[in-house]
């Protein structure tokens, strides 16, 4: 992977981010996450710098994405959310189209592991359009975290083995679409037209991003944890002082 000197120079970058644990804080309710001041500015030195395009890559559905990163109709903002099956591009249709059948099964399973979550106070089952995740940041019982996340796998290899499951900081997701950030990134560059890719994440799903970034693209991992990245940055604030450097840099390179 390339240095920040190449990531400076290169004509037309895409800087994609995951956002939770990334730009925001980890929080007990996840629709109150929104951008530490440190990375809202950094963002927004990116989006003023020439010939730079901003991507958010995120587990979280589309339209919650939208909420927590206070995405506006007018953003130049790429959106990609539900691990890269949902996207919105500026200017591009949002395709919403998703299968009754699918559908029907989401939410029998959804409410079948709600029933499940009963058990184990202090969990709370996501809707996602996609599936659901699994959230047990506020159980206090490690007992009841582990037996719920056991009976929930066991539900859903007898009733779903084909949906796809990840594992994130306390919650585990499950889906029928097999959408990976890898993905994610790689349409986000195609659309962009991007020479150079920068992606920065904290989570095991933004690994799959990270392992498929090329020579000239450059990894950022935040927080402890096995990685592909070639850049580790201690917390969301390093991040946010990497990121505005390059925008600076960016902008006094065209100068």
């Amino acid at each position: 992977m390339t240095d920040l000197t190449d990531i400076v120079r290169t004509h037309r970058l895409l800087v994609a981010l995951d956002f939770d644990g990334t730009l925001s804080p980890l929080v007990d309710d996840p629709m109150s996450a929104r951008m530490a001041p440190a990375a809202r500015s950094a963002v927004e030195a990116l989006l003023a710098a020439p010939d730079t395009a901003v991507a958010f890559v995120s587990g979280r559905s589309l339209g919650d994405l939208r909420i927590i990163a206070e995405h506006s109709d007018d953003s130049p903002i790429l959106l990609a959310g539900s691990h890269g099956a949902e996207y919105l591009i500026p200017g591009a249709p949002v395709d919403e189209a998703l299968d009754p059948a699918d559908v029907e099964v989401r939410d029998r399973l959804r409410a079948d592991v709600e029933k499940l979550a009963e058990g184990a106070p202090g969990s709370w089952i996501e809707p996602k359009t996609f599936g659901f995740g699994v959230h047990l940041r506020t159980v206090t019982d490690a007992t009841a975290a582990e037996r719920l996340r056991a009976s929930v796998d066991a539900l859903m290899a007898d009733a779903a083995p084909h949906w796809r499951r990840r594992q994130g900081h306390d919650i585990v997701e499950y889906a029928f679409t097999d959408a990976g950030k890898d993905a994610a990134v790689a349409h986000l560059r195609e659309v962009v037209g991007a020479t150079a890719v920068v992606f920065a994440g904290d989570d095991l799903t933004d690994e799959d991003a990270l392992r498929s970034l090329g020579p000239d693209d450059l990894g950022i991992r935040v927080g402890a944890g096995e990685t592909a990245a070639s850049v580790r940055v201690a917390d969301i604030e390093e991040l946010a002082a990497v990121l505005s450097t390059v925008a600076h840099e960016r902008v006094a390179s065209r100068q």
